[in-house]
């Protein structure tokens, strides 16, 4: 029978763990830079311009 690798499995998980932390990192920025907040995060293919209408027009009277 095979003798097992660790050295190799140990490595693997290395790489995963190192992989998971740069996308958490770059997913960070994104949505550091976006200007939707949590909507930057979704990764969706939404366009650059802001969802939201602009803010509604104030009561003159008030």
């Amino acid at each position: 029978m095979a003798k097992p690798n660790y050295q190799y499995e140990k490595r693997q998980r290395e790489l995963a763990k190192k992989q998971k932390k740069e996308e958490k990192a770059r997913e960070k920025a994104e949505r550091k830079s976006g200007p939707g907040g949590g909507e930057a995060a979704s990764g969706g293919d939404a366009p650059d311009a802001p969802a939201a209408s602009p803010a509604p027009a104030r009561p003159e009277g008030g």
